[in-house]
């Protein structure tokens, strides 16, 4: 894990801009399609860049950064769970 943290952190701001860039499709494809958008993608793939963003805000001991983005996450399985109406 530590080999792929050293990574993670020498790369930082290209995994950073690629964490931005999903959440800004996710909520752009949501924006455009409304009521017809694929909404356990958007979930899965939203929860997917706060994953990656959270890791990046955890590395970088920023603490605001890494509660908003768990906070992400927590609302991203609600969504995948509340999609798959696994959740009532």
């Amino acid at each position: 894990m530590t080999q792929i943290n050293a990574f993670v952190l020498k790369n930082i701001r290209t995994f950073e801009m690629i964490g931005v860039i999903m959440r800004i499709f996710s909520f752009s494809l949501v924006s455009w399609l409304g009521p017809a958008s694929p909404f356990m993608f958007v979930w899965i793939f939203n929860t997917i860049d706060a994953i990656l963003l959270s890791w990046c805000a955890i590395l970088k001991k920023d603490q605001a950064y890494s509660l908003l983005n768990i906070f992400w996450i927590l609302v991203g399985v609600v969504g995948i769970l509340r999609a798959g109406n696994l959740l009532h």
